[in-house]
């Protein structure tokens, strides 16, 4: 397999024992994910008819992106495997209850917000904490092809997710859809268990000459204030966070949270073609990161990330002002494109810039920046019904596209240089 592989660079990563089980656990989880994201943001917003409700219930799936720093210090402690196999056993569970509900005709937005709330406790770390475990179990020159193929997970899972969660919803209804995501969730977490532990595993303490350990473990409080300084005082890192903040607050929420409102309200469109367009762009992402991870490595990534997130908000412009459905979803795939390719850079910066005992930690503060998420989702719940979507848009997206070319001047010596270690290509051999 290894001598075939080498032919194929973009397939290198199926090389290491443990990606090749990453990989499909990732899949599973992310499938199930999405399916739960379109099903319940529809059934919330049929039910209400509101899309302050809707931003709720976006928001709450991201409760949890505070503890994503001590859940990533955890990893680094116990074993990023360890922890992330629980957190998805978890998600099975809570897809349980939402199943026992709709089977028993009991499930009402009370209960779906509640489950949401619990789950966005543990849900935001995932991302952060599978690519750490990339990281750390994937050797250096193949990081670049296996964090992009990483992010194919997620991208294909959201194209197929879309259309078959509302597919299945639509055609058989949702405790149907429900068993088949409960199913999906426990295959995913079961791969996870035989993803190897790498090499954030935890560490005997040292020894004095006498067999006596040197020092006790350092609390986790210490370590995520170890994390976050790390962070602080590197300006790419610290450019890096910043730009992961700001898209969450002003880009994502019109292609993730919003989408039930925008297919229902602005295209007129049902369950189905909601699907279509949540499809459009994670078909787009999919692109961008097979794109990524065969050509990624010559790349500077921190001028890809900039000018990659500035296309971004260019097709959401264009997304928010254009009519016919098919322009909106041709948009929509150049706008996943741009996204992939923005995230997957700034990972790349992230992964390269960090030392190797500090990546759960500085992974788990990656995911704090997902924290404006949730924010940007209430203020254009409340925006909306107040001046408008387009207006709304407009204001949110500008403000965005201004912030990221201030960034890009801020720290342009870490950005934009060549010669700037944020821009350093990637290894060969």
């Amino acid at each position: 397999m290894s001598s075939s592989l080498a032919s194929a660079p973009f397939l290198a990563p199926f090389g290491t024992r443990s990606f090749r089980f990453q990989w499909p656990a990732d899949l599973c989880v992310a499938w199930a994910l999405e399916m739960e994201t379109l099903v319940l943001g529809w059934f919330v917003l049929v039910e209400t008819g509101s899309v302050l409700m809707l931003t709720v219930f976006g928001a709450l799936q991201f409760v949890g992106t505070l503890a994503s720093p001590l859940l990533g210090t955890l990893g680094d402690r116990v074993g990023l495997r360890r922890v992330l196999a629980t957190m998805r056993f978890g998600y099975a569970l809570l897809a349980g209850v939402i199943l026992l509900l709709a089977g028993t005709g009991e499930l009402n937005v009370f209960a779906v917000l509640c489950v949401a709330g619990v789950a966005g406790v543990i849900r935001p770390s995932d991302i952060g904490m599978r690519t750490a475990l990339v990281g750390a179990t994937v050797p250096p020159r193949h990081l670049m092809a296996a964090i992009g193929i990483s992010r194919t997970s997620m991208d294909s899972a959201k194209v197929a997710g879309a259309l078959v969660g509302a597919g299945v919803v639509a055609v058989f209804g949702m405790v149907a859809a429900y068993a088949a995501i409960v199913a999906i969730h426990l295959a995913g977490a079961l791969l996870t268990l035989q993803v190897d532990a790498g090499r954030h595993a935890p560490a005997a303490a040292p020894l004095v000459p006498g067999g006596a350990a040197l020092a006790p473990p350092q609390s986790p409080w210490r370590e995520l204030r170890e994390g976050l300084a790390h962070v602080w005082h590197r300006p790419r890192l610290l450019a890096a966070m910043c730009m992961a903040a700001l898209v969450n607050l002003s880009a994502y929420p019109f292609t993730g949270g919003l989408m039930p409102y925008i297919a229902r309200e602005v295209f007129h469109l049902d369950q189905r073609g909601l699907g279509w367009l949540i499809a459009s762009f994670s078909a787009g992402a999919l692109i961008g990161s097979v794109l990524m991870g065969a050509l990624g490595g010559r790349l500077r990534p921190g001028r890809a990330m900039l000018v990659a997130s500035v296309v971004w908000y260019g097709c959401l412009f264009g997304f928010v002002a254009t009519p016919p459905v098919a322009v909106a979803m041709a948009l929509l795939v150049g706008a996943g494109m741009a996204q992939s390719t923005s995230m997957l850079a700034l990972s790349m910066l992230l992964l390269r810039s960090v030392d190797q005992r500090f990546r759960g930690r500085i992974m788990g503060v990656r995911m704090l920046a997902i924290y404006p998420l949730p924010l940007g989702l209430l203020l254009t719940g409340a925006l909306i019904p107040r001046i408008g979507y387009a207006w709304t848009a407009d204001l949110v997206l500008c403000c965005g596209l201004a912030l990221t070319l201030a960034i890009g001047m801020a720290w342009r010596d870490e950005l934009w240089r060549s010669a700037s270690p944020g821009n350093a290509l990637a290894p060969h051999g």
